[in-house]
């Protein structure tokens, strides 16, 4: 609802206020709760919290989210989508039926030859799913997981493809898929952000779009944690400014804003006012969250903490993002960017492999240890997959593939998924899709459905127009749903 639309209803509702009788008023409170903008009991002044939790369209068994982005674009056929007769081809040139009309970033055909991965697949769980011998840690989870090896859009560089993915459209301006959950659901946590972003090496290619509010209410941006020192910058109060000082400063402010909203009907100026608020609360929680004192050395060792370097701080990142949705935080994005192998694809997959595989593991092994995996939905995702064939090169260790979009792999697992199975399937070269295709937009209706959301129905009016995170299009994989 736009400010214009809702200085309109604020106008009906000084009408009905005004009447003598008491239906006036229970009137305006039926308003208020159709709308989904009456009070929770405490609101000071009038004002709404934009965050406070609301009811989904019908009960969802999702209630967080940890997406796990890996970005650059993880090779599918490598990691996730065993191919016999590409290792059969290793060497020859495609075939031009296959590179007909398809765009790609830097391959020039006549330098580029057919690939099977260098690396051998092994059955995991009882499921029997193959996955990637680099793997043995995720693998071990394969019971719980529900891989999709026929994601597809249209998006062959870094950026449209992050945005696709988390955005659901290749353009910017629009909120990513964490600003829609917690704009649908409001967050549990009172200390904490309802969205929260953690980043590993270099952040996604899009930036803060990646955990970006859009046209959203600025309240549903994810916030950037770090994960080490001050997890964020800027947070505390002056050790020279005493704490009721900076308690009288915000009431001040609230008080300010208040009168401003009742006046402009804007809501930006609520999401304002529950920001202060928000980051006076985090002052004291935010430090507890990062302390990870209380954790048991067990599980310090099993998510790999104590490794150094990046691998390190990735295996840290995991444990927070389990921190985090202990404590009632909706969605956390964790980003890594490594997976952008034009060349030495090899080594670098062994490289990143050795970073992810143990605290991916470790996460849903705990989640599940916990019995939150119930409700919390971790997802495996990236941008695109990879090309069959070489970047410009022969088949080797140092070659590389190229960016590719037509058929990828990724995962999902807990919050309402039906683990140990696999969706549909890429041709014998992970070229295209062959059955089941399942495309970004069916992707997010199902992960709207899975915290109880009819896509069609989460809108956003915007410029006249309702909007929604699938655009026009989505259909909900009901294979996926346990």
């Amino acid at each position: 609802m736009d400010a214009i639309e809702q200085h309109i209803l604020q106008t009906r509702r000084r009408f009905l206020t005004s009447a003598a009788s008491g239906a006036g008023v229970a009137a305006l409170a039926s308003l208020l709760r159709d709308d989904g903008l009456l009070g929770a009991e405490g609101s000071a002044g009038g004002i709404i919290d934009p965050l406070r939790p609301r009811p989904s369209h019908f009960p969802g068994k999702a209630k967080s989210c940890i997406f796990i982005f890996l970005a650059g674009g993880t090779s599918h056929l490598d990691l996730y989508d065993p191919k016999p007769k590409l290792k059969e081809l290793d060497g020859q040139p495609i075939p031009e039926s296959f590179t007909k009309g398809v765009r790609f970033s830097f391959i020039k055909l006549n330098q580029s030859l057919l690939m099977g991965s260098r690396f051998n697949f092994r059955k995991f769980g009882q499921c029997g799913t193959e996955m990637c011998e680099l793997l043995p840690h995720i693998g071990s989870c394969a019971d719980d997981i529900a891989l999709i090896r026929s994601m597809h859009h249209a998006a062959f560089d870094h950026a449209p493809g992050e945005l696709e993915m988390i955005t659901g459209k290749d353009s910017p301006g629009r909120p990513s898929f964490g600003a829609w959950l917690t704009y649908g659901l409001g967050s549990e946590s009172q200390n904490l952000p309802g969205y929260v972003a953690l980043i590993n090496h270099r952040g996604p290619v899009a930036r803060a779009m990646a955990w970006g509010n859009g046209y959203l209410p600025s309240v549903h941006q994810g916030v950037v944690f770090r994960n080490q020192g001050e997890p964020i910058l800027n947070l505390q109060t002056p050790d020279d400014i005493p704490p009721e000082l900076h308690r009288a400063q915000l009431d001040a402010m609230r008080e300010l804003n208040r009168l401003k909203s009742l006046q402009v009907h804007d809501p930006e100026i609520e999401a304002r006012i529950a920001a202060y608020e928000l980051a006076y609360r985090m002052q004291t929680a935010a430090p507890e969250l990062i302390d990870l004192a209380s954790e048991t050395k067990p599980t310090l060792e099993a998510y790999g903490v104590e490794r150094g370097g990046q691998q390190g701080i990735f295996s840290r990142n995991c444990l927070l993002a389990r921190r985090l949705v202990e404590r009632g935080v909706r969605v956390v994005s964790l980003f890594q960017r490594t997976w952008d192998q034009h060349k030495d694809l090899e080594g670098g997959l062994r490289a990143q492999c050795a970073e992810v595989d143990q605290p991916i593991g470790a996460l849903l092994k705990d989640l599940k240890q916990r019995g939150l995996l119930d409700s919390t939905l971790v997802v495996w995702g990236t941008e695109f997959g990879r090309t069959a064939i070489t970047e410009n090169a022969k088949p080797g260790p140092a070659a590389g593939r190229d960016h590719h979009p037509h058929a990828f792999s990724m995962w999902m697992a807990g919050g309402g998924i039906k683990g140990g199975q696999l969706i549909g399937q890429s041709d014998d070269l992970g070229w295209a899709v062959a059955e089941g295709g399942v495309h970004t937009h069916d992707f997010h209706a199902t992960l709207l459905h899975l915290f109880g959301f009819d896509h069609k129905k989460l809108t956003y009016r915007h410029r006249g127009i309702d909007v929604r995170l699938t655009d026009v299009a989505g259909n909900v994989v009901e294979k996926l749903l346990a």
